[in-house]
């Protein structure tokens, strides 16, 4: 499958019905989902391979994933959100082990070669995205993530010893108004796709 055509595909997947603010619940966008999930196919960590999305939300990176040839566990701590992603998974036709766990909490016991993950940024909440950073380099020896632009620092520093940056790349997170707080129509928000691989 073509970047294009999983962009395609992927429009398709079905958001948040009720999101939570304080959760940080926007759904990543298809085409910075296919970006990156392309990207990740191309460096051989997704066909074939088991792949963790964490905090899975309505199934976006799941669903491309599984659609790009992983075998993919998904898991977030809503049941709702999980719901629908469990509903998308249907519509395409693809199998995913759905778990619902909150990240940081216990511990899933999962087990992959793979994680991918759109994590809070910690806008709502501060250091959010921490758990789910321990959580990825606990689970699998390669992590792909969409991070706040300007976290580099924060993550060679937080990961020190644990993981090494491979790659990085500049890319923008174009959201719809759909909180209150929110003064503008579109929002565009400069992020990074962070490629870590944990280090022996």
């Amino acid at each position: 499958m073509k970047l294009r055509q999983l962009e395609m595909q992927l429009q398709k997947v079905r958001g948040f019905s009720r999101p939570s603010a304080d959760a940080e619940q926007y759904m990543t966008p298809a085409p910075l989902a296919a970006r990156m999930l392309f990207h990740a196919a191309m460096n051989g960590d997704i066909a074939g391979a088991r792949v963790c999305d964490l905090g899975c939300g309505t199934g976006m990176l799941s669903i491309g994933a599984a659609l790009l040839g992983a075998e993919v566990t998904a898991v977030d701590f809503d049941p709702a959100a999980l719901a629908v992603a469990r509903e998308n998974a249907e519509l395409f036709g693809v199998d995913i082990i759905f778990a619902e766990a909150r990240i940081g909490g216990s511990d899933p016991g999962i087990t992959a070669d793979t994680v991918v993950m759109n994590p809070p940024f910690g806008a709502q909440k501060e250091h959010a995205d921490r758990p789910f950073i321990d959580a990825a380099l606990a689970i699998a020896p390669v992590c792909y993530a969409i991070l706040n632009a300007g976290s580099i620092p924060f993550v060679a520093a937080y990961t020190k010893d644990r993981a090494e940056i491979v790659e990085i790349i500049s890319a923008r997170l174009e959201l719809p108004k759909q909180f209150t707080f929110h003064t503008k129509e579109f929002l565009e928000i400069p992020v990074e796709i962070v490629h870590l691989e944990r280090t022996p």
